[in-house]
């Protein structure tokens, strides 16, 4: 998902990066004090979802950090950051059925080029309930098929967003491809936007807790759902450490390709950098129980 862009009139609040600094220390304090579990339902891609769903009756917590990394001077949003965070409670229902609940929040800095005024906005994102069927088990089936339903919601905005997960595993190698689409209300429900995004990711085992891929996706949007207004294609590596107490995955995908289709808004001939960023990082840890 691609929570509505911070315009460049929010007000200024410096303090916020010790705020999130803390947040940060005590998630990460909670998941290495957390008792131990049986065993940890890894995930081996931060953009795109595998299509097992967690065991009946296990339940895991997982912290999320995305950040996403530069526009440009054109668009007036100079040295921009926004990171997401998300605390995700997950439980299996059943073998096949898989809910979580999510509480997001972001952290969205940048500079306006013209009055030089720096802009810190930290923002709570509201709650999300996701929902994974498991349709076709991959250790089965030729292919593992699952289907995804999120609503989000918060006090000025609301996301649906749905996925077709596929995956299997051969040997030491496993894939995983997701077609996601999604609806986003922003300015208190007043603008709607939709969102199709293709992402694919495939790793390698490299014993018994090391694992090596490469991750990509390309996302696209649609204001109002009128015109198919830009498109960003991201490709980069995805590392996966596991032990018996945790796990974590990382993803660095910078932007190989945009453009925007409505106008040049962000004078770039090579990037689309109005609804997108030069880099995207995401790292998630989980821990089950």
């Amino acid at each position: 998902m691609n929570p509505a862009i911070v315009p460049a009139y929010t007000t200024s609040r410096p303090r916020t990066s010790k705020l999130v600094s803390s947040a940060l220390a005590v998630s990460f304090a909670a998941l290495l004090a957390a008792p131990v579990p049986a065993s940890a339902m890894e995930r081996f891609f931060t953009y795109t979802y595998e299509p097992e769903t967690m065991p009946a009756g296990v339940f895991e917590y997982e912290q999320w950090i995305t950040s996403r990394l530069l526009r440009n001077s054109t668009v007036g949003q100079e040295n921009y950051n926004r990171w997401e965070f998300r605390h995700e409670f997950e439980y299996g229902v059943s073998d096949n059925y898989t809910l979580s609940l999510y509480i997001n929040e972001s952290l969205t800095n940048f500079r306006e080029p013209d009055t030089h005024h720096h802009v810190s906005d930290l923002v709570w994102d509201g709650i999300s309930l996701e929902n994974r069927y498991m349709i076709l088990n991959p250790a089965d089936h030729a292919i593992g098929v699952s289907l995804y339903l999120e609503p989000r919601v918060s006090d000025t905005e609301a996301e649906i967003e749905e996925r077709i997960i596929i995956g299997q595993r051969h040997g030491d190698w496993k894939w995983a491809l997701n077609l996601t689409h999604a609806t986003e209300w922003s300015d208190r429900f007043r603008k709607r936007e939709g969102e199709v995004e293709l992402s694919f990711g495939i790793t390698r085992h490299l014993g018994n807790n090391w694992s090596l891929g490469i991750e990509a996706r390309d996302h696209n949007e649609l204001p109002e759902y009128q015109k198919w207004e830009n498109t960003a294609f991201y490709l980069g590596p995805v590392v996966t450490y596991k032990r018996d107490r945790w796990w974590a995955t990382l993803t660095a995908m910078p932007q190989l390709f945009g453009a925007n289709f409505a106008d040049d808004a962000d004078g770039d001939r090579h990037f689309e950098l109005e609804g997108h960023e030069r880099m995207n990082i995401r790292l998630i840890a989980g821990i089950s129980f």
